[in-house]
């Protein structure tokens, strides 16, 4: 009994992999494909979002403000909501640019994860976000080691910045972050498989811990 609930429960454990490179071939192309295939192999569904390939539009449109009334979403944030709204965990996977993650995913958290969601709900836990309960995951590279990321300050910035305040805002249920630092062109084939074991890693762990957290209503209900 315990196997067959657990395989409809996974069943419904979509990932939704946001990638935001310019470059198909990237380390971080890389990620998203070595992060679904762990996914897959666990019988779990996904979904990527390449944003640079789908010439994701960044800019927030004035009918998109919160405010406006009624809010109207574009045709491009419709899809995207589409995507990921079955989904329960949100894959982040981008590099560090300046301190920062690239415009491209900024744009795609205030025009789709935070659609139609004003500050005055941030104040409050609210379920009114389209990603509230969801969980969220972040996969970060780097060239520079995360001690030097530690050292200017960017690290723990974007670890409150871009998880635990969107976590939060968004009340959503989780947030944890993966970096993988020292990604460079010459970094050797040694290195890569090393870094992406530690994808593959991840992505099995948080299936499990999935798993673990959809198990809880049903061992609350007995």
């Amino acid at each position: 009994m315990r196997e067959q609930s657990d395989d409809h429960l996974a069943s419904g454990l979509k990932h939704a992999v946001i990638l935001c490179h310019p470059d198909p071939q990237s380390f971080n192309a890389a990620v998203a494909q070595t992060y679904c295939d762990a996914v897959r192999a666990r019988h779990r569904g996904t979904v990527v979002r390449d944003l640079y390939r789908l010439n994701f539009d960044p800019v927030l449109k004035i009918s998109e403000q919160p405010s406006s009334q009624p809010f109207i979403p574009s045709e491009d944030v419709t899809a995207e909501l589409t995507a990921i709204e079955d989904a329960a965990v949100i894959v982040l996977i981008y590099p560090i640019w300046f301190g920062t993650p690239p415009a491209m995913m900024k744009g795609y958290v205030e025009r789709v994860l935070g659609a139609g969601f004003g500050h005055r709900l941030m104040c409050e836990p609210s379920k009114d976000s389209v990603v509230a309960g969801k969980h969220l995951l972040s996969i970060s590279t780097s060239g520079n080691s995360i001690q030097w990321l530690e050292r200017q300050g960017a690290w723990l910035s974007l670890r409150n910045v871009f998880d635990t305040y969107l976590t939060n805002a968004f009340s959503m249920a989780s947030n944890e972050h993966l970096h993988l630092s020292g990604i460079v062109e010459d970094m050797g084939d040694k290195a890569v498989r090393e870094e992406l074991l530690r994808v593959t890693q991840t992505a099995d762990a948080t299936c499990a811990r999935l798993l673990d957290a959809a198990r809880k209503p049903q061992v609350a209900a007995h």
